[in-house]
């Protein structure tokens, strides 16, 4: 089997000042995944890597460069699946751990539970010893001018989804030499958000899922319109009945689009190495890598290709 890995970095209306770091932050971090996969690695592996790059990234919200709820503070949430067992690990409400989706890993290994959250998911962390850092570390200086200036304008959540103006998730996908899928997604949420509010991202069949009998999907955009439709369980809902990955997910957006007014996307492989990465936000940064070619995009209906990379045998 001939491994696939696609990542996203958040679907929504990505500034011009931030493109060219988001195209470069989604390419970097398919790159960490892949190293994974060229070794023999498992799909599980690589995408926990590439979504840890995404979490070390600034220009992403994840990690280090959140955005911070109404109280001015950061609250993370993230999602593991392991597609061979169905194995799934979740944490959401974290507010001083820097690689969430790691910690959610952890969740999957080694508790008996799926979601640990908040107080109980930090004593948690304690007794495995998982790092911890200063909230402050996570929190940009421009994340910081961006609340104060909502707070400002008392912009609602309502208004800054409907605008696009808000960071998003960050994902990733992948299939393994084994035939095994992953799915991973990581977020801080959306800026001036309630205190406590948890959004589809850490929600099994929502935020992501991973079957080795459909395939992947990470999902990425309105978490409240994402997690009333289940969009990433529906999107393999359809590929079930025969269609392809971005039959599926195109099907599904416009379904959520129509039925809740959301918007968002989604990337998807399936088990045979078939891939999307299809949205309906006015932008997704987004890469893949199959074969020789190291995909990637932005703007609707955008693919660049480079045959400069050439996976080892």
């Amino acid at each position: 089997m001939k491994p696939v890995i696609v990542v996203h970095g958040g679907a929504w209306a990505i500034p011009d000042k931030i493109a060219e770091d988001s195209i470069s932050g989604v390419k970097n971090a398919i790159l960490e995944g892949i190293k994974i996969l060229e070794k023999g690695g498992s799909a599980l592996d690589a995408v926990e890597r590439a979504v840890r790059s995404m979490e070390d990234n600034p220009v992403f919200d994840a990690g280090h460069g959140a955005v911070l709820n109404a109280n001015g503070e950061v609250e993370l949430d993230a999602v593991i699946m392991d597609g061979k067992t169905l194995a799934a690990g979740a944490v959401s409400s974290i507010r001083n751990i820097s690689n969430p989706v790691t910690f959610a890993r952890s969740v999957m290994e080694k508790t008996d539970h799926v979601m640990l959250t908040d107080r109980g998911a930090n004593q948690y962390a304690d007794c495995q010893g998982i790092p911890k850092v200063a909230t402050d570390e996570l929190i940009t200086e421009g994340e910081r001018k961006e609340w104060e200036h909502y707070q400002k304008y008392a912009h609602s959540v309502k208004t800054l989804f409907n605008s696009q103006l808000v960071h998003d998730t960050v994902g990733a996908v992948a299939l393994d030499c084994s035939g095994n899928v992953a799915c991973a997604t990581s977020t801080g949420g959306i800026r001036n958000k309630m205190v406590g509010r948890v959004g589809d991202t850490p929600i099994i069949g929502s935020g992501g899922y991973a079957d080795n009998n459909i395939g992947a999907v990470s999902c990425t955009g309105h978490g409240e319109s994402i997690m009333k439709v289940t969009l990433a369980r529906l999107i393999l809902f359809h590929m079930e009945q025969g269609k392809s990955p971005e039959q599926a997910t195109d099907e599904a957006l416009q379904y959520m689009g129509k039925r809740v007014h959301g918007a968002g996307g989604a990337i998807v492989v399936s088990p045979d190495g078939k891939w999307a990465a299809r949205f309906t936000t006015e932008r997704m940064a987004w890469a893949s890598i199959k074969e020789d070619t190291l995909s990637y995009g932005l703007n609707p209906k955008e693919m660049f290709n480079e045959k400069t990379f050439r996976i080892a045998s």
